[in-house]
């Protein structure tokens, strides 16, 4: 007899209840006795293939005890149980947090939420219902409806094409659901009693961005409207905080896609697997909640991928805003040409667009969800809200004891822009000498100055050891992951989501793991924009992640998990681009001779120039002498001034970064 919480970690129950399972013999079923801190409970339990199922209420806050006892057995299980609205493990709540429910528009049915029913943006729970039409669209379900409307449209199965969304609150984000489910045809669905059109699987949506994404609520979900993935019978499910827009700090996303899922599982019973789902700033979070937080999702599908947010793009966009002002400041002649191949970039528009991105380390920029009384100003409200990302990872980073600021790891001593180009002979030493000597760096205000910016050790060490630097080596060694790419390197505009990103994540994982056997990466041009199910490629990775996943979890042998994880991949899920005669199965590396590679050069990015490895995984660098012998002929004089450019030396990227270490662990609690 064994007692299991479904819905979450037994030590992680938040709001006073959890869905329990006594796996018992049919037998014993019965018999069996469930108390909670010494109250009968069994009356909540009902059977099921494996044993009983139940959701136990009375949970107080702190630690309980579940005891079930059948047939002369007996088993007991400590459960913790935090608020509804946490916190759990992410840390103090931060302040101020302004509710956004009032604006927070329902998707088809209309209408807002409401103003929230406490500080912590509770909403009453609400269910709706909507269906797809014959047209292609969606429509509201008629109130008290005894009959199917003329102009409803069917599922891929055949099944009336009609979804139950569900609104509720949790860890102060709106929480929302969605399902088939037949209002005329069948019961409301109970954890115990599942919607007929329900195919058992759930699909977690993760919303990109970044900047602006501090102190608020939100207004809305990663989406869970998608036609495609509930035309499947996928039930969907997000938060307002799992939308990096409306919050950019993973941790508190971890928290939140965990309380979630738990409020669905409650609602609805275990999904057989949850996939994460997202593109841009929802790679982000599927890439570091499962690598953190491992068992959120089972297996992560992600676009426009990047590793995280503050070490695969941070140095990336302010190394493109120093570059970008020390051009427009040169007193030297540089070809735009010249300019881009110092960068990486495939489109000299990519390095103002990423500059511009920058701003998210600007504690002044992107605050207009803190009211204005509130916000930093260095001369009139020096203690005031920093919207940044540093500063809103605070929790992990700590506070600099002489500024009140979050320490920050972000460093760009001894690097040396525009190395490779110099020894490719695109750009003269003169160019080097004077772009590396003006280049500078920010102060802690974000602020251009001429000194190099240097991490704070703390925050570097921190960084490493929770996993704000996405490691590989936790759980996303355990899982699936489909990386999708719409090529946007060749945009117009200069996109940020550069195809080097998805290279990045992969070097990681055979940095820690030793293989990156479960990461298959697809490729294909934009046509569909960044990641759309209309994507028929898109589509194919869903599917095939269904049937990966659904192998995986049948193969119940002692081998080791990645043995497991390319013994169940499915033959039909080949790594490759679609070109313009169809789809290439090749492995997507930067072979220049590869086809692949071709079609979609995957370029390179500031400090890879500087002479780093694609992973992207040092933050601050050990340094060494240089050695002359390794630039091309330099005067004396010039000579001179590199050594006094770089008096304590020149970054040596064949070593680990300073203060570089492994995590300190997965589940880590910062409350």
């Amino acid at each position: 007899m064994k007692l299991q919480v479904l819905s979450s970690r037994a030590d992680m129950v938040t709001g006073g209840d959890a869905l329990v399972h006594v796996d018992v013999s049919e037998a014993d079923a019965d018999d069996v006795r469930v108390t909670l801190n010494g109250k009968d409970v069994s009356s909540v339990f009902s059977a099921d293939d494996t044993g009983l199922t139940g959701l136990v209420g009375g949970i107080r806050l702190g630690k309980n005890v579940l005891r079930a006892e059948a047939g002369g057995r007996r088993t007991t299980l400590e459960v913790r149980d935090s608020p509804r609205q946490g916190p759990v493990f992410a840390g103090p709540h931060e302040q101020p947090y302004v509710c956004e429910t009032a604006n927070a528009t329902v998707p088809v049915v209309g209408g807002t939420l409401g103003a929230p029913l406490d500080d912590d943006c509770t909403i009453a729970p609400r269910v709706d219902y909507f269906y797809r039409t014959t047209s292609g669209k969606y429509a509201k379900w008629p109130a008290g409806a005894t009959r199917y409307p003329a102009d409803l449209a069917g599922t891929a199965a055949g099944d009336p094409f009609i979804v139950r969304m569900e609104t509720a609150s949790a860890d102060r984000a709106i929480v929302r659901t969605t399902m088939l489910h037949d209002p005329l045809d069948e019961a409301a669905p109970t954890p115990t009693r599942r919607s007929k059109g329900w195919n058992g699987r759930a699909i977690f949506t993760l919303g990109g961005g970044c900047a602006g994404g501090w102190y608020r609520s939100g207004r809305t979900t990663g989406g869970v409207t998608d036609a495609y993935l509930l035309g499947q019978g996928y039930a969907l499910l997000s938060s307002s905080l799992n939308v990096f827009a409306q919050n950019c700090n993973d941790l508190i996303a971890a928290e939140a896609a965990m309380t979630t899922k738990e409020l669905f599982v409650e609602h609805y019973g275990r999904p057989e697997f949850t996939v994460g789902f997202g593109c841009s700033g929802g790679s982000y979070q599927a890439h570091q909640i499962t690598d953190n937080y491992p068992g959120i999702f089972d297996g992560i599908i992600v676009g426009c991928s990047f590793p995280d947010v503050g070490f695969g793009t941070i140095p990336v966009i302010t190394d493109a805003w120093l570059l970008t002002a020390y051009f427009a400041r040169s007193g030297l002649a540089w070809t735009q040409d010249q300019q881009r191949q110092v960068a990486g970039f495939r489109n000299i528009k990519t390095l103002s667009s990423m500059a511009l991105s920058a701003r998210r380390i600007d504690p002044r920029w992107n605050c207009g969800n803190v009211p204005i009384g509130l916000r930093y100003d260095p001369v009139r409200n020096p203690r005031g809200v920093r919207c940044d990302v540093y500063d809103h990872a605070v929790t992990v980073y700590g506070k600099d004891p002489l500024t009140g600021f979050a320490r920050r790891p972000l460093d760009n001593v001894g690097v040396q822009y525009g190395l490779k180009v110099l020894k490719s002979g695109v750009i003269t030493p003169a160019q080097f000498l004077d772009l590396n000597r003006r280049i500078g760096g920010f102060d802690a205000d974000a602020n251009l100055v001429p000194a190099r910016t240097e991490a704070d050790p703390e925050a570097v060490r921190a960084a490493y050891r929770t996993g704000r630097l996405t490691n590989g080596g936790g759980g996303l060694r355990d899982v699936p992951i489909i990386d999708y790419r719409a090529y946007a390197d060749n945009q117009p505009w200069g996109d940020i989501h550069l195809r080097y990103h998805t290279f990045s994540l992969r070097a990681r994982l055979e940095k820690a793991n030793g293989t990156s056997a479960n990461q298959v990466s697809l490729l294909e041009d934009a046509r569909y924009g960044l990641f759309s199910t209309a994507s028929p490629l898109l589509r194919h990775a869903v599917k095939e992640m269904d049937h990966w996943l659904t192998q995986l979890t049948a193969d119940g042998t002692s081998r080791p998990r990645i043995e497991k994880i390319e013994s169940a991949r499915p033959s039909g899920l080949v790594e490759g681009c679609r070109g313009p005669h169809g789809f290439l199965a090749q492995p997507l590396d930067r072979d220049p001779a590869s086809r692949c590679e071709q079609l979609f050069p995957s370029a390179s990015y500031p400090r890879e120039v500087a002479g780093s490895g694609v992973a992207a995984d040092v933050i601050k660098c050990q340094l060494v002498p240089p050695a002359r012998s390794e630039y091309p002929k330099f005067t004396d004089a010039q000579w001179d001034q590199l050594q006094a450019i770089f008096p304590d030396g020149v970054c040596d990227w064949s070593k680990p970064g300073i203060n570089q270490q492994p995590l300190d662990g997965t589940w880590l609690s910062l409350s």
